[in-house]
């Protein structure tokens, strides 16, 4: 990236900068507490298949789309429709923005919970996985930890673009790569990790449902941050002569990366401590690893269980960062707010309305059972039900418009003329070409669908397909 953007919103200084920024709110808790337990409820190998499948094929059209979008216009996820010419199309970036808010409400809570269980690994508290249900039901924890992550999170993204939210991925990202491959590699000299390794990587196509290739779409929209706006935000502050190819190319693989080495460290441990056929959930990786870091010692255990949670906070700390910057940089760029108090005033009102998903686990029964799908046999709590809406529902329809927008109506060969600024061979090329026509008909027929099929069956138990 040859200079920092010229306006006054900052920008990168440089193309590390950015593809570190943009790989570090890929890479957080969905690949290293989510993408597991998909994994683990998705039948394994079959479930990695899809996953790299929907990366490759489906997310990196998409994420080229949205950081074209924000680059071409150097504006925020809902004003670049507009300063692109097509301001009718701003509700996208309004959708966007919405997903990025609602999703950070809840991930803050979960990053609270990682803070949390570093302080019981440090204190040789390695009974705590034994009792996930009660630790997350202890609201007066939770409450420290969530404030405590959240206000870090609103320090270093005031701090702005390069002197926070670049600073701080150069830090945090080497960080994490380096303990989780140290610990991958003790989780595999562990007896029974092979078979754990067999269970992830060597796949059951008989697995392949629908319900397997949504989760896995689903998994890998969620894990590269896609649909929320963050990538439109960050592409806004990218260099005009930069090879958006390559930086797109670098970020999946870091996230693609990460997740696997991930699932390996995960399943290995599940399996040499025998919780396999335990089934997932949200809290696999809080009620599995406490076993595992024990088995180190008294001592060691305490260290590296200790700093693995650190480190898995620093991971949700990359993605809180880039959630948090989607609003603030639609409230920044639109209403003409300080960006100091935009931070404070948006990142105070996105933890109030995460408070409901903190008491939503045992703590408050109204959100602990807050809503009732028709069909469902029981009801959800309110972290699951945000969930569902923003993830599991706003991130593929935003993927979908995204798709729609971009081929048909700011067209293929707009699109194709930014990203060539950097990479003059972009429209000639396979992959060019390949780009052009998953986003002129591969996303909108898998992403449009798949909204569909999961609004329907998810909200109003109507199954179209199985």
């Amino acid at each position: 990236m040859a200079n920092i953007q010229e306006s006054s919103r900052g920008g990168f200084s440089n193309k590390l900068g950015f593809v570190l920024a943009a790989a570090g709110s890929a890479v957080g808790l969905g690949n290293i507490w989510k993408f597991p337990f998909e994994v683990s409820d998705g039948g394994g190998g079959a479930f990695v298949v899809m996953y790299l499948a929907f990366c490759f094929m489906l997310c990196f059209p998409v994420m080229m789309a949205e950081i074209a979008l924000g680059r071409k216009t150097n504006k925020n996820a809902v004003g670049a429709f507009a300063e692109n010419g097509h301001k009718k199309w701003a509700p996208i970036g309004i959708l966007a923005v919405l997903s990025g808010s609602l999703i950070l409400s809840f991930y803050n809570v979960v990053a609270g919970w990682a803070l949390g269980y570093a302080w019981e690994m440090f204190s040789g508290n390695f009974s705590v996985g034994q009792h996930f249900g009660e630790f997350v039901g202890n609201w007066h924890i939770n409450m420290a930890t969530s404030t405590a992550f959240m206000f870090v999170t609103i320090f270093i993204v005031a701090k702005g673009v390069s002197g926070g939210i670049e600073k701080a991925s150069k830090i945090l990202m080497p960080s994490l790569l380096f303990l989780i491959l140290a610990l991958m590699t003790y989780s595999l000299t562990q007896e029974g990790a092979m078979e754990g390794v067999k269970f992830y990587l060597i796949p059951d196509f008989s697995e392949i449902t629908f319900e397997t290739a949504y989760g896995a779409m689903g998994q890998a929209f969620f894990s590269l941050s896609l649909g929320m706006g963050a990538l439109i935000t960050y592409g806004s502050y990218v260099g005009k002569k930069d090879n958006m190819v390559s930086a797109t190319s670098m970020i999946l693989l870091a996230d693609v990366g990460i997740a696997f080495i991930a699932g390996l460290m995960m399943f290995s441990f599940i399996f040499s401590q025998g919780l396999q056929g335990q089934g997932g959930g949200a809290g696999l990786i809080f009620t599995v690893l406490p076993g595992a870091f024990e088995s180190i010692g008294p001592v060691l255990g305490r260290i590296i269980g200790g700093f693995f949670f650190v480190l898995l906070s620093f991971a949700a700390l990359t993605s809180t960062v880039s959630l948090l910057e989607v609003p603030v940089s639609y409230v920044v760029d639109e209403f003409e707010v300080r960006r100091n108090r935009a931070v404070w005033i948006v990142g105070f009102v996105i933890f109030l309305f995460g408070i409901p998903s903190m008491l939503g686990n045992g703590t408050v029964d109204f959100f602990t059972n807050f809503v009732h799908y028709h069909g469902a046999e029981k009801a959800v709590n309110f972290m699951d039900f945000i969930e569902d809406l923003a993830s599991d529902t706003f991130l593929p329809l935003g993927g979908f418009l995204v798709a729609v927008y971009t081929a048909y109506v700011w067209r293929g060969d707009k699109f194709k003329e930014e990203v060539e600024k950097g990479n003059p061979e972009f429209g000639n090329s396979l992959m060019g070409k390949y780009t052009i026509f998953a986003l002129k008909f591969l996303a909108p027929l898998i992403l449009g669908s798949i909204t569909i099929v999961t609004i329907l069956s998810k909200f109003f138990g109507i199954h179209l397909i199985g």
